[in-house]
């Protein structure tokens, strides 16, 4: 069955339009949000009786039947409810200095489908994008919904936050502190979803920073603290991943004051946009 993501805002500021689906009864009907009702009824042309699931990011995912369809709005039925998230075993935040076009698409949309929790985009010295206050929200929204899609795609039912930009210094900086990430830092599609108890994890203080690094002689492969952390109950990571040209000598070392640990994963030099898929499924293959 096709999977669909509810948005309760209803792709727009109005976050009170659409009720979230664990608060109505099974056998409720509810109106699809304009994106669902664009992609399943006009894009992939479903009739009244077919079934598909949504899910809405707070947890689980629903099995409807298609109730109604007009010319702009469509109603479904709740069928069943599968209490499965299909979530990673650690949780994972990503600062990801922000690459051009579809090599910043190809990571969210792998990182997402390898289960990452959040993304903090980066600027950094020797980045390639560095995003105008105008172009923030445009494109905060699209790689948001790159990662939605890759969710419907995937199975995973809690899609992970994409956090507006800041400058590398300013996320290293708040790196061993407290910090509440407003509804202002993330696209208004999940302003509400950003703020459920499954993400407030993102808010504390990682088990272990780690920064992707360029091989080098004498450096470890991996932290020590790794393997013991990746023991734990539901243990938070934390990595940097730098840009095509590398962290400058200042970022290095501003990470490695804050306690950012050099973890290299092989003897070569990664893609910016393959380091996250690498990152992820490493720490995957060592948590089992």
């Amino acid at each position: 069955m096709r999977r669909f993501f509810y948005a309760i805002n209803n792709d727009n500021a109005d976050a009170s339009a659409l009720p979230k689906l664990g608060e109505l009864p099974l056998g409720s009907n509810v109106e699809l949000p304009d994106s669902v009702v664009h992609h399943w009824c006009r894009v992939l042309r479903a009739n009244i009786g077919d079934q598909g699931i949504l899910f809405d990011g707070f947890g689980g995912e629903y099995i409807v039947e298609l109730q109604a369809i007009s010319k702009r709005n469509a109603t479904a039925t709740l069928l069943a409810h599968i209490d499965d998230d299909r979530t990673a075993p650690t949780i994972t935040q990503i600062g990801l200095v922000m690459s051009r076009g579809e090599r910043m698409d190809y990571a969210i949309q792998k990182a997402t489908e390898l289960g990452v929790t959040a993304i903090q985009l980066l600027s950094s010295h020797h980045g390639e994008v560095t995003l105008k206050p105008a172009q923030i929200e445009k494109k905060l929204l699209h790689w948001q919904q790159v990662a939605i899609a890759a969710c419907e795609q995937c199975g995973l039912n809690r899609p992970p936050l994409i956090f507006a930009p800041q400058s590398i210094t300013q996320w290293l900086s708040n790196t061993n502190t407290d910090s509440t990430h407003n509804e202002m830092t993330v696209s208004p599609v999940v302003s509400v979803l950003s703020q459920d108890p499954y993400y407030q994890i993102l808010d504390g203080l990682a088990d272990l920073c780690m920064q992707m690094s360029v091989p080098a002689a004498g450096q470890p492969a991996m932290p020590n603290a790794l393997s013991n952390i990746l023991k734990q109950q539901t243990p938070y990571i934390k990595l940097l991943i730098g840009p095509e040209g590398g962290l400058s000598q200042d970022e290095c070392q501003q990470a490695e004051s804050v306690g950012f640990k050099p973890w290299q994963i092989g003897t070569r030099v990664l893609r910016t946009e393959t380091a996250p898929v690498v990152a992820l499924a490493t720490l995957h293959a060592l948590s089992t």
